[in-house]
């Protein structure tokens, strides 16, 4: 909406007031400042960064991060910055309390949009995104960010991303060993199996297995490896996407594009060996609960059974958490894509096969091939949301292991082929899907948990064990261990853990990412490149776009645009057996891969010969004490990143952990979840949105022009015309008041409307402190070395005590409030006393630095006030001057009493009893009780 600033509004404006054309000037040459100066340079303990001289040279340390923005060519609003903000005032408040604060920024600048805007343009992504970042860098340094800039890193730097790459070898050179829950170097397996102190799989001797198996062998089990698997296949997009990057209802977070199940190659991560760790250390970390339960419902631990079920020759293995409900099982249902589909069905349908299974088809192949067509143009929600089952008999029959029953085996796609084992067991009497299917399809119901009285459907509950012949009275529990020990007896199965989280699918059909490190020989094996050939950069090419773009085409194959770069993808190395042609990977990393490790490039940004050096990664990240999991001692940024963003660092991070490169075992020791700011739309009487900085209100209600116009509550963004850019504010009322607002809106972890006509609020409290040292007539300083009276000083030593309080807690909004009723405090005053006001200055300077900067300096102060000591409470002026004790008589007060603290309790007593004498009217008390500091209760 349409406001104007005070100092815009008045003709008269005193010469040297506080406006925002004086902001204009003083900001900008503080901020020249402190680059010229590297005032929020933070000293590492070793290395090219070292500083012995520094002021916090050997300070306890504090490592602050935001999570880094992506550089859109929309540049930020006023809403992104609100945690960027409640960082920088928290680390110059904590840089004042004596803390070495390291607090980085940089660009997660790989990804998806400046690709799709190259393939409309034409225009290299890398140009857009360079262009984006400067313009981000700009818009930051206006705010008075207090950044380290020498350690700012973009992902889409070679430096950086040799570094990206480096990491990928680490986890591709590693497996996962499961007695020792941790990562270790591929060349021990190599070694065990060599010497004979692990089994090959399959039984086989290593020595006479051919170079090839061998390493066929090993490729299983790297913790990155390439897989042929079911993936999201969105054309739309030209490439797969993780699971996490699909919407519920089937389509693609970027571009709201359907998002199909296809059956491709791709390179894989093998972040479920590490799901009972990620669940398990949760524990250690002091992040918000509600994010703490989205992963582990992400990670979504299930303990439980393997069970296998003969069919011919062939074992179909299912997992299932409720392996006490197995004499329930009455058929089975494989995913469309399973592998063990085809090696089961017959060539005709059995005798006496019920018509309503075969889908119409005449042979089993039949009805399965049309049903895989079928359900390959569904998305994941579409089939397992589907109210009405559908499936097909295989034609064929498995055999409950602990009964001998022969049950049918169905295709159906409810089931998922990259769930689990692809494969489930289907127990109609306690699983409400597998009822609905079972009376589609008139199949047998059993019940296997006894439920209550005249209950229908499908039962989950509790109860004892019915229809389970040894099992029967059991309770579900007890069941459960049970069944598991009869399974592993008698070598039908087995206990087992599963997971909900899938593997990360760590490949993109795209060409703005990082190239993998990986060449093919010509086994069509993958091949690591050493460590002296990276950074493998992206070459340059003419067309960015993906072959097909078609969105609604689930059988487009994907080409990626570095395959048409035949002289890039072919190429000539010697990796040690002479040179060799090889072929390059032609897929590139997600855009994850930068964010999963950014927070150690900041500890060492310049160092090319390791990650980080071990004494300062130890210094900034490493325990602090047992148990402490270690990493940024505070991590801000928003919710919508909980299972994405945080699941993949916290997995990359434990490999490094692993493999000695680390200390910490996690990357994030406290995380904060800032709220959001959103903005009023308005819309007129055809219900479209109007411009909102154009509305202005009348008499209580808006108009656009000359027409009424509607206003709603929204996100701020350019759909719905209400941006407001930190820019403007700076503009209208200076970047120093734009911060005191942003601050004092509310609590940093809540979501806000924003309101421009309130930031007037926060200039003139600012106005406020400017008067209290400036002469705005003469521009003179005001301040005298008087004294404060007494109650002035208790005054400002509790504000002092609270601001400190609240900004530990990061509890801006209170600070600032605390402020502003020092100043009000302050004001009325015939004199302004130095030794309040410059308290005052030290305090306001986190959130108004430029102005709080500008005032130590008239004060007398050279330098910067960076580093100068934030204000400590005298604690003799907290104790308050006396207490007042409401007086009871008989539980109703009657009276009350007001002493010194440290009056003795008989002395309160008789002060109390004087107090209410004419309500005793000379009764005497029975008991007088003196609850110290509190109250005085006379009982007659």
């Amino acid at each position: 909406m349409v406001t104007m600033s005070e100092s815009e509004t008045n003709a008269d404006v005193p010469p040297y007031r506080y406006t925002a054309a004086m902001a204009a000037e003083i900001e900008p040459r503080w901020q020249e400042f402190w680059a010229e100066n590297g005032t929020f340079y933070a000293p590492n303990p070793v290395g090219e960064l070292a500083d012995p001289s520094h002021p916090r040279a050997g300070a306890p340390k504090l490592h602050v991060q935001d999570m880094f923005p992506y550089p859109s060519g929309a540049g930020l609003h006023v809403g992104h910055p609100l945690g960027y903000i409640g960082t920088d005032s928290y680390t110059r408040y904590k840089r004042m309390a004596g803390f070495n604060v390291l607090h980085p920024m940089g660009f997660d600048a790989f990804g998806l949009p400046a690709e799709q805007y190259a393939v409309q343009t034409g225009t290299h992504p890398r140009t857009t995104t360079e262009a984006n970042v400067e313009r981000y860098r700009g818009q930051l340094r206006r705010l008075g960010l207090a950044y380290d800039d020498r350690r700012s890193v973009a992902t889409t730097d070679p430096e950086y991303y040799r570094w990206t790459q480096w990491i990928f070898l680490q986890v591709f050179n590693s497996w996962f060993d499961p007695e020792l829950r941790r990562a270790r170097p591929i060349d021990e397996l190599v070694a065990e199996f060599e010497a004979g102190t692990r089994e090959v799989p399959g039984g086989r001797d290593w020595s006479a297995l051919s170079a090839v198996e061998r390493r066929q062998v090993i490729n299983d089990f790297r913790l990155a490896y390439v897989s042929e698997a079911p993936v999201n296949w969105c054309p739309g997009l030209g490439t797969v996407l993780a699971n996490e990057e699909v919407t519920p209802d089937g389509r693609s977070e970027r571009g709201n594009y359907p998002v199909f199940q296809r059956s491709l190659k791709q390179w894989k991560m093998r972040i479920t060996a590490y799901g009972d760790r990620l669940v398990e250390d949760l524990d250690a970390l002091d992040w918000p609960e509600p994010v703490k339960l989205m992963q582990r419902n992400w990670i979504g631990r299930s303990r439980g059974a393997h069970v296998d079920f003969p069919v011919g020759d062939d074992v179909i293995t299912v997992f299932t958490t409720r392996p006490d409900t197995l004499f329930g099982a009455t058929y089975m249902v494989l995913a469309p894509e399973h592998e063990l589909v085809d090696r089961i069905v017959p060539a005709e349908w059995p005798d006496g096969t019920n018509p309503a299974w075969t889908g119409g088809a005449a042979a089993p192949a039949e009805a399965v091939r049309a049903y895989r067509a079928a359900a390959a143009a569904k998305t994941e929600e579409e089939r397992t949301d589907a109210k009405e089952k559908t499936g097909v008999f295989t034609g064929a029959f498995a055999v409950n292991p602990v009964n001998g029953a022969r049950i049918p085996v169905f295709v159906a796609d409810y089931v998922l082929a990259g769930y689990g084992t692809g494969a489930i067991m289907a127990v109609p009497g306690q699983d409400e899907r597998d009822w609905a299917f079972a009376e589609i399809f008139q199949l047998p119901i059993i019940r296997t948990v006894a439920a209550p009285e005249g209950f229908e459907g499908a039962y989950t509950g509790e109860g004892p064990a019915i229809n389970s012949d040894w099992l029967n009275g059991m309770e579900v529990a007890e069941a459960k261990a049970a069944m598991i020990a009869w399974l592993e007896e008698h070598g039908h199965g087995r206990g087992a853990t599963t997971f909900r989280l899938r593997d990360w699918l760590f490949s993109r059909q795209r060409y703005w990412g990082e190239p993998f490190p990986i060449v093919y020989d010509e086994t069509g094996l993958p091949i690591a490149l050493p460590e002296s050939m990276l950074p493998v950069e992206l070459p340059e090419v003419d067309d960015f776009s993906p072959r097909t773009f078609d969105p609604d085409d689930a059988e487009s194959e994907p080409e990626t645009p570095l395959s048409r770069k035949k002289d890039w993808v072919q190429v000539e190395l010697d990796l040690g057996d002479g040179p060799k042609t090889y072929t390059r990977e032609t897929n590139t990393m997600p855009q994850w891969a930068g964010s999963c490790w950014y927070e150690l490039r900041y500890l060492d940004p310049h160092n090319d010969k390791v990650l980080v050096d071990p004494e300062n990664e130890a210094y900034w990240m490493g325990p602090q004490r047992p148990g402490d999991p270690g990493g940024v001692d505070l991590y801000v940024g928003g919710v919508e990143h909980a299972v994405l963003h945080l699941l993949y660092a916290r997995f990359w991070h434990k490999v490094l952990y692993d493999l000695g490169h680390v200390s910490s075992f996690e990357p994030f020791r406290r995380l904060f979840n800032q709220g959001y700011i959103q903005a009023y739309a308005y819309r007129d009487a055809r219900g479209v949105i109007v411009p909102a900085e154009e509305v202005v209100e009348r008499g209580g209600k808006y108009y656009y022009g000359d027409q009424e116009v509607a206003r709603e509550y929204g996100k701020m963004g350019k759909s719905l015309k209400n941006v407001v850019t930190p820019d403007e504010m700076s503009e209208q009322y200076g970047a120093d008041t734009f911060r005191v607002y942003e601050m004092a809106m509310g609590p940093l972890d809540v979501s806000r409307p924003w309101e421009t006509r309130a930031v007037v609020g926060s200039q003139r409290f600012l106005q406020r402190v400017w008067r209290l040292v400036v002469d705005e007539e003469t521009g003179a300083v005001r301040v005298s070395d008087t004294p404060l009276d007494e109650k002035t000083r208790r005054a400002l030593h509790r504000t002092i005590a609270g601001v400190r309080e609240d900004m530990d807690e990061l509890r801006f909004n209170t600070a600032i409030a605390k402020l502003i009723q020092l100043t009000n405090t302050l004001t009325p005053l015939e004199t302004t006393s130095r030794e309040a006001v410059e308290p005052l200055v030290l305090m306001m300077s986190p959130f108004a630095p430029h102005l709080a900067e500008e005032l130590w300096r008239k004060l007398g102060h050279d330098g910067t006030l960076a580093y100068a000591d934030f204000p400590v409470a005298d604690p003799a002026q907290l104790v308050a001057e006396s207490i007042t004790y409401p007086v009871q008589i008989n539980g109703k007060v009657r009276g009350r009493v007001e002493v010194a603290p440290d009056t003795a309790e008989d002395s309160v007593r008789e002060a109390a009893l004087a107090a209410v004498a004419d309500a005793l009217a000379g009764r005497d008390p029975r008991k007088v009780i003196v609850v110290p500091g509190r109250l005085v209760s006379v009982v007659v």
